[in-house]
């Protein structure tokens, strides 16, 4: 069997820099490389980056999908935090910076506290911490 591992997470924007100065320095982020139509973000463990759609299309032989305005929610990225406190803190921050508070941290169902927020381009994420035993 081959062996294969998950190595990035590509973001596809509309406007990368938006959403790039947006996750700079927060949530463990920094731009470690910026390009006209790219920006990689330093992440431990996975390459975090954000593509412009319109860069992507010809790297794709342009495939319409890349044209095509985004709808609707397709994915979302979890970030995990080592507290309660650090989820609220965070989820203040990113809201300061642009983000839309979709659901305030609270305590959930499956053992998380858990707060939804939309970066810049709509894309809804999550903060959470696992709630003490």
């Amino acid at each position: 069997m081959t062996d294969v591992r998950l190595e990035g997470i590509t973001l596809l924007a509309d406007d990368v820099h938006r959403l790039a100065d947006f996750f700079d320095g927060v949530l463990g982020l920094a731009v470690v490389v910026r390009e006209e139509h790219y920006v990689e973000l330093g992440s431990p463990g996975v390459r975090f980056a954000i593509f412009s759609r319109s860069g992507m299309g010809p790297n794709t032989g342009n495939h319409p999908s890349f044209f095509e305005p985004r709808r609707g929610q397709s994915f979302e990225l979890n970030f995990q935090c080592a507290a309660v406190s650090d989820v609220d803190r965070l989820f203040d921050v990113l809201v300061a910076r642009g983000a839309e508070p979709v659901a305030r941290p609270t305590a959930t169902a499956w053992g998380h506290h858990t707060g939804f927020f939309a970066d810049p381009e709509g894309n809804i994420h999550s903060l959470f911490a696992e709630l003490p035993a």
